[in-house]
């Protein structure tokens, strides 16, 4: 809320100076071709996406940025571009709408921008909207789709629904809406942020938004913001922009979390969240690191391609599922990434990289994710490394198990939650920032090199059956018969006897970080190189070169340096760093949960490892 509100008074004050300026007489249509009626099918538009509303420049000019611009989020759309730009009558004002796209199914459909039925409205979208078919039959407008794009039916739906569009939308979307003739923008990103979005202003007071920032600190923006999840961006000439939130689940109060837990209820609500991401006409896996999450993911999707088989008769789902490890030689994530492949019959690959590979990609990671804070850059860099390894090979998506943690208490220091309304408080809190931490990560990570990752435990029906549940049973008792083990819930409601869904021994293994899973050496060697690279001296200055999220350690002041090196603050500041959160933390605790034990108050254990809270197998060992 207040990130929402902080950018809606700064974004205020710059866009609506560039949207009273544009033309009352609204915008010329330019020529397109007709409309061609063709099969609705389901087209997922991975991609990236970039607009610039109500430039000054003219539309030569303004289409020449935009394709410049654009190439800078190519990586996430390597199979298609489009652009269109229009002009007010005037000539005073130009805005563009840009897309690259990355196609998952029918690649030879739905390329964009889109637009609705009168032709009036553009669109440029990067996601996939699982109700696209029930959506579409609830229209009243019967008029045939132009593509096979899933993603067309949110300009239909805007023709009806107005600004109510985005919360009838089920998936991981950001998406502009562009009418040519009026100069209406209307923009929204999915409830949780899944998929990135940025918005700025231009030197001309023009409203930017953008998949990443790079295209924003490129084009020379005078501010950068996050495009907050769950919210939609409107305005129309003569009025005040307004950003509104849309999301609003009753599980945000601790008050509403009352649900008794039931197993069949959660297991079902998972793997309906896993069916509707199994829509794709290309290749595609799992990121399987041999913990909870992804390994519950891999074993539903093995159960579903079967049962898929059985009634469908597909030949494909005959096919192995295709499953993806990476770690240092000799790490538990890649023995227990085969163990679970071995148990549900998954094709395997399990990949090795070394320290310094790694240290070696931690400035193209940097650069990629658009971030320097410090676990999303430990976690991601074999993230990365490992996407690029998939890609190669022709898959185009993967699913993972970004989201379990933050929904069912799965991180250590949840161990030292001191009663359920604190505990589901800190679930909230950790939701709400997902969109800067695990899902910025996975969707940039993996995008780097075109390929989508789906994350069915942010499924907004899935969010719900898990967060409204009573809190206490999340609450870890170890010792006991049952709530022993952190997120016991999942496990439990995956026990079925009689047809285990995994090994035991991975069912009920403990939380082990990303960052930490693919080898310990791996954290202690990027702490190792920081040391050599940044000296006492450079740390005396850290506050007066970084006077926002100060660098407290000397891997965290490498980080930054990198950051900057590839996004510089202009002479108005821009603000990039600030889009980057910080403060303390405890094995990726928020500084909320720093009071839940005296341990975490002590600065030379506020570190983001695992390892640093007592109740993890190696924390004696390793501290």
């Amino acid at each position: 809320v207040g990130l929402a509100s902080s950018l809606v008074k700064t974004t205020m004050r710059s866009a609506v100076a560039a949207l009273l300026l544009a033309s009352a007489a609204g915008f010329s249509l330019a020529p397109r071709p007709a409309a061609v009626s063709t099969p609705r099918c389901s087209s997922p538009e991975m991609c990236g996406i970039l607009a610039v509303v109500n430039s000054k420049l003219s539309p030569e000019a303004l289409r020449l940025q935009t394709l410049t611009l654009q190439r800078l989020v190519r990586h996430r759309g390597p199979d298609g571009s489009g652009i269109h730009v229009v002009q007010s009558p005037d000539g005073k004002r130009c805005s563009s709408i840009a897309h690259e796209r990355l196609a998952i199914v029918d690649p030879l459909s739905g390329n964009q921008p889109l637009f609705s039925h009168d032709m009036k409205r553009s669109l440029a979208v990067n996601g996939e909207i699982y109700n696209h078919k029930q959506l579409a039959a609830k229209l009243n407008d019967t008029t045939a789709f132009r593509t096979a794009s899933d993603c067309e039916v949110i300009v239909h739906a805007f023709d009806e629904y107005g600004v109510d569009t985005a919360s009838k939308l089920d998936g991981d979307f950001a998406f502009v809406i562009l009418n040519d003739e009026t100069g209406e923008v209307y923009a929204a990103r999915d409830p949780i942020g899944i998929n990135s979005l940025y918005m700025g202003t231009g030197l001309d007071g023009a409203v930017w938004f953008s998949s990443e920032a790079k295209a924003l600190v490129r084009g020379g923006c005078i501010d950068v913001h996050l495009f907050p999840p769950g919210h939609y961006y409107h305005s129309v000439v003569g009025k005040e922009p307004q950003l509104v939130k849309y999301y609003n689940p009753k599980w945000v109060s601790h008050t509403a979390a009352t649900t008794p837990y039931d197993p069949a209820k959660v297991r079902e609500a998972f793997i309906n969240a896993v069916d509707k991401r199994l829509m794709a006409d290309v290749p595609y896996g799992v990121l399987l690191s041999g913990g909870l999450d992804s390994s519950i993911v891999a074993s539903v999707i093995a159960r579903l391609k079967r049962k898929r088989f059985l009634e469908h008769g597909r030949v494909e789902d005959l096919q192995p599922l295709k499953s993806f490890s990476i770690g240092l030689n000799g790490s538990p994530d890649l023995a227990n990434a085969r163990k679970v492949a071995e148990f549900i019959g998954t094709e395997h690959y399990g990949f090795t990289f070394t320290v310094q590979e790694g240290i070696d990609a931690v400035s193209d990671v940097i650069y990629h994710l658009e971030t320097y804070d410090v676990t999303t850059i430990r976690a991601g860099t074999p993230m990365f490394l490992l996407a690029r390894k998939i890609k190669a090979m022709g898959i185009k998506m993967v699913m993972s198990g970004e989201g379990a943690d933050e929904t069912m208490a799965g991180y250590l220091y949840f161990h030292k939650a001191p009663n359920g309304e604190e505990l589901h408080k800190e679930l909230v809190r950790k939701v709400n920032a997902l969109h800067q931490y695990d899902c910025l990560r996975a969707n940039k990570a993996t995008m780097a090199h075109g390929l989508e990752v789906r994350v069915p435990f942010l499924d907004c029906d899935m969010l719900d059956t898990i967060m409204e549940i009573d809190p206490d049973t999340k609450m870890i008792k170890k010792g006991e018969k049952t709530q022993f083990i952190e997120k016991w819930i999942m496990r439990d409601a995956f026990d079925t006897k009689s047809e285990p869904y995994l090994p035991r021994e991975v069912l009920f293994r403990q939380k082990e970080q990303f960052s930490d899973g693919v080898g310990y050496s791996w954290i202690d060697g990027l702490k190792e190189h920081s040391g050599k690279v940044i000296t006492d001296d450079d740390m005396s200055t850290a506050a007066t070169r970084f006077p926002y999220n100060t660098p407290g350690t000397k891997e965290a002041m490498y980080f930054r340096t990198i950051f900057h090196s590839h996004f510089p603050n202009n002479n108005y500041g821009n603000g990039i760093e600030e889009t980057v959160p910080g403060g303390p933390s405890v094995a990726c605790s928020t500084a909320a949960a720093i009071e839940w034990d005296a341990s975490f108050k002590d600065p030379t254990r506020q570190d983001n490892s695992g390892r640093m809270v007592d109740v993890h197998d190696s924390s004696k060992a390793a501290y």
